[in-house]
């Protein structure tokens, strides 16, 4: 068994099951299982994705053995089908497709109607009587052969196609004639030869050699390539390769096709959602030749087919308890299930089947949280179009994907990637999308495409990453050469701003206003239940009562980062902000000076100079103080009973001067100083590495003064609004050390202007005094700093900076290289370090808790909201994450997710 290459599957039995998606991918694994199960599956047989790592290893051949299983299997094929591969009088034809363990529609190739060739179809015509069937499969197979194994590219044939449908007069491919398409098959035949430099090949066996090499390759090809890298799917061995009998949905109009949904894919409704296509083939569903019919109008035009379809689907979605995406034929009224694989939804159908299978009792509420992705989350919080907005709507589609998307036209996916890469906002139209187009899609706001229905490649492409497309808009007459679309009168041009609302299929010219978007209904089911199985605390990164706000109407806990800094550029602050560094060093440089003088008459001479620069620094935090005060009054009534961890000032002090020359000359002119002396002050504040220079707690010991106006302005805000009956739960935390005499230095100044607090208000209120962990030494000596610090909040981002040795400005440039080659699983500035980073964390918890056994630990960098971080984080024994706000509620189902899986 363990050499076994190759799994049969047909008459009921099969020797795989749902459970071996690993080795059988998950197409051949649920075939298998739909066999066990019963379902009218054509019979066929699997080759293992552990084919596919060998053929690669081996530079492209097969596997000893391997021919001899797959002819073994291929007999019992014949043998069920009664039938053999090339045999006129009997012919057996069959599929060629790919199946890797993870879901990559349309990612890799698959082959149809393998084994025709010019004697085949004699005998296909003899057996049925239908000499159109036989040239149309045939004319098709020579298309998919010659593009998908031989690189013949089908634009080629389809011209063949198009210039005989103009001299027949018909628009669509079911109108030609028999004899019409026999001259196309003729014509295809040409074509391949002048392309490929060789006939067409006869040979069975040489077909099927070539179409499953051909799928092996199809892993590697750059877009199978990129959706994984997009979709961060690794550690698969390859695609199987799936061998099946065919069945034909175009013999006839007793025979049909389609793919169906037992829920909506876009809004997670319980209805059969579907579409279908009578006398034709799989591709024709998908491709936008011709525009299919919604699945419920099957049970018009064949009652018992649609049935038997329907209680197919039913039985299938209650047996693998999820949502089912199914590919059907319908061969002279017989049914058959071609593929059943779990399907893929938008975020807010996900949400809604997650909620509805818990309450259907199908599912428990552990595995629901596990059927929604963080990501997906991420795309359904983002603003929808204002209601009160006027839409010049120019014309309407299928909505394909819900969400609403502004930006610029461009009609190629080359296009799309480099001007998103210049910071661009565009929108991809083509007349439909290919596989090929999946970066341009990825870059894209949206996409909008010409054919094509609700299940096409764009629909399902991009409902899976979660981007608003509109489909199939007929009214489109697009102009790649001119790079330009009409609609009617109206012309847009590369480059045009346009509004795409995926949840109508409406396109408007311009730039649409958009609201925020607020959680309810399912949403707020599904994240109760998140909420009732997690165990980590989620707060959020907010600076303004704004932003506080929204994130408490997003679920957050609390913040755990209000970063000071960004409230004194708002309006007139910054002003008393630079002349408090312009008095910064006179005021330091006259108090040294002072201590330093040992006899009288010296210090009479400096307590004057040290009196004026006194005044002028102390003047500044002064007006700075109600400013400080009444922020975080705002922040402290929108957080009330809820945790705010406030930082002290943390950045390098020449980040508040200007840097240019006409705003350094404005500067000296509202603060009544020489354009020369804040052009020297620029100058002498500029530090070659700022991120390990004057900044954070380093500012504190040179200038103390800065750090009790902020503590000042934190406890009388907070008795302020207890005071108006509010709860205040205020956390100061002071950045940046590296050693605990530092932290208490700094400390002590802090709480000795709080004790002044307390004294002058003749009141007193409860508040928690603790540090960020960001550079190395301070976790590595967490045990000596928690016995000063109440809690400990790692500063992940710019830890990551110190112990990796990258710029987080800088390492951008390169590190896409680093992941790419594998040096680092992912960007460790978005996705947290575990294996060295993540080290010290967890030794800096265990050391801090070791002295201070109930220390509270957060985490406060962007790693906060990111789903492997969390994952560490629960795993470490954290109290709690922060966030942006938009972030909460991914980080909400993160922690749950957490607790599922490491039960």
């Amino acid at each position: 068994m363990a050499d076994k290459r190759v799994y049969f599957f047909g008459g009921g039995k099969a020797d795989g099951n749902a459970k071996m998606k690993e080795l059988l991918g998950g197409k051949g694994a649920n075939l298998a299982e739909m066999t066990s199960l019963g379902v009218p599956v054509p019979p066929g047989f699997t080759i293992a994705t552990k084919v596919c790592s060998e053929y690669y290893k081996s530079g492209g051949k097969w596997p000893t053995g391997l021919a001899d299983e797959v002819n073994k299997n291929l007999a019992k094929l014949e043998k069920a089908m009664n039938a053999k591969l090339g045999d006129p009088s009997k012919p057996l034809l069959v599929s060629v497709r790919s199946g890797a363990a993870v879901s990559m529609p349309g990612m890799m190739d698959s082959i149809l109607n393998l084994g025709l060739n010019d004697e085949v179809i004699e005998g296909i015509i003899a057996k049925t009587g239908n000499a159109r069937f036989a040239y149309d499969i045939y004319r098709r197979f020579i298309d998919m052969f010659g593009d998908v194994v031989m690189g013949c590219r089908h634009e080629y044939f389809e011209a063949k196609i198009d210039a005989a449908k103009k001299k027949a007069g018909v628009e669509v491919d079911s109108d030609l004639s028999a004899e019409q398409l026999k001259g196309v098959v003729e014509e295809y035949k040409k074509v391949y030869k002048k392309h490929v430099g060789s006939l067409f090949p006869q040979d069975g066996q040489t077909q099927l050699k070539h179409a499953i090499d051909a799928v092996l390759e199809s892993w590697n090809a750059a877009r199978a390539v990129k959706y994984r890298q997009l979709n961060n799917i690794t550690g698969l061995l390859g695609t199987a390769v799936n061998v099946q009998a065919m069945v034909f949905g175009n013999m006839g109009d007793d025979c049909g096709t389609g793919v169906c949904f037992t829920r909506n894919p876009s809004t997670g409704q319980k209805e059969f959602y579907g579409e279908f296509l009578m006398n034709a083939q799989g591709e024709d569903v998908v491709a936008g030749i011709r525009t299919p019919i919604e699945l419920t109008k099957l049970a018009k035009v064949m009652p018992h087919a649609y049935t038997q379809l329907t209680r197919l689907m039913t039985r299938l979605e209650k047996h693998y308890k999820d949502m089912q995406d199914m590919e059907f034929t319908i061969q002279e009224k017989k049914l058959y299930i071609l593929q059943t694989r779990t399907g893929k939804r938008t975020a807010e159908a996900a949400i809604k089947i997650a909620v509805d299978m818990v309450n259907e009792r199908l599912i428990p509420k552990k595995e629901a949280v596990m059927r929604v992705e963080p990501e997906q989350l991420d795309r359904l919080l983002h603003p929808h179009f204002d209601p009160k907005a006027k839409r010049g709507v120019v014309a309407t589609g299928l909505p394909a994907s819900p969400g609403a998307a502004v930006g610029q036209v461009v009609f190629t996916a080359d296009v799309a990637e480099a001007w998103r890469d210049k910071g661009k906002k565009v929108i991809l139209i083509r007349e439909e999308t290919s596989p090929e187009d999946i970066g341009g899609m990825d870059a894209a706001e949206g996409i909008l495409t010409q054919r094509g229905g609700m299940t096409s490649h764009a629909a399902v492409v991009a409902r899976g990453m979660g981007k608003p497309c509109v489909a199939g808009v007929v009214a489109l007459n697009i102009n790649y050469k001119a790079k330009k679309l009409n609609v009617g009168k109206l012309t847009i041009r590369e480059g045009d701003w346009i509004s795409l609302d995926g949840s109508t299929g409406e396109v408007m010219k311009g730039k649409l206003g958009t609201v925020e978007p607020k959680m309810s209904g399912d949403f707020e089911r599904f994240m109760r239940i998140c909420d009732r199985i997690r165990v980590l605390g989620v707060r959020t990164n907010a600076d303004t009562p704004e932003d506080a706000k929204r994130a408490r109407e997003f679920g957050a806990e609390g913040i755990g980062l209000c970063r000071t800094e960004h409230m004194f550029f708002e309006g007139e602050r910054i002003w008393p902000v630079r002349q408090m560094i312009l008095a910064a060093d006179d005021y330091a440089a006259m108090l040294s000076e002072l201590e330093a003088a040992e006899d009288a008459k010296a210090k009479k001479a400096i307590e004057k100079e040290y009196a004026t620069a006194k005044k002028q620094f102390e003047g500044a935090l002064k007006k700075l103080l109600p400013f400080q005060r009444d922020d975080f009054v705002g922040i402290f009534k929108a957080m009330a009973g809820l945790p705010v961890t406030v930082r002290l000032l943390d950045p390098p002090l020449h980040e508040f001067l200007p840097q240019d020359e006409a705003s350094q000359k404005e500067m000296a002119r509202r603060l009544g100083v020489k354009p020369a002396v804040v052009k020297a002050k620029v100058a002498q504040l500029h530090e070659f590495n700022p991120m390990l220079g004057h900044r954070g707690c380093r500012l504190a010991v040179t200038y103390p003064a800065i750090y009790r106006m902020q503590a000042r302005a934190i406890i009388e805000a907070a008795l302020k609004v207890r005071k108006g009956g509010k709860k205040v739960l205020p956390e100061i935390m002071i950045p940046l050390i590296g050693a605990v005499s530092e932290l208490k230095l700094v400390k002590d100044e802090v709480v000795d202007e709080i004790n002044a607090v307390f004294k002058e208000k003749k009141s007193k209120i409860a508040y928690l005094l603790g540090t960020m962990i960001e550079v190395p030494r301070a976790a590595l000596t967490a045990d000596e700093v928690a016995a000063e610090a109440e809690f400990f909040s790692f500063g992940t981002n710019d830890l990551t900076q110190m112990t990796m040795g990258f710029s987080r400005d800088d390492a951008g440039k390169f590190l896409g290289e680093y992941v790419n080659k594998g040096i680092y699983a992912a960007d460790p500035f978005q996705s947290l370090d575990q294996t060295g980073v993540g080290k010290l964390v967890e030794m800096g918890t265990k050391l801090g808790r070791g002295v201070r056994k109930k220390l509270k630990v957060g985490i406060c960098g962007e790693h906060g909201g990111e789903p492997a971080s969390i994952d560490f984080c629960h795993r470490v024994g954290m109290n709690y994450v922060s966030c942006s706000p938009f972030r909460v509620p991914i980080a909400r189902l993160a922690a749950a997710q957490s607790v599922v899986r490491n039960a």
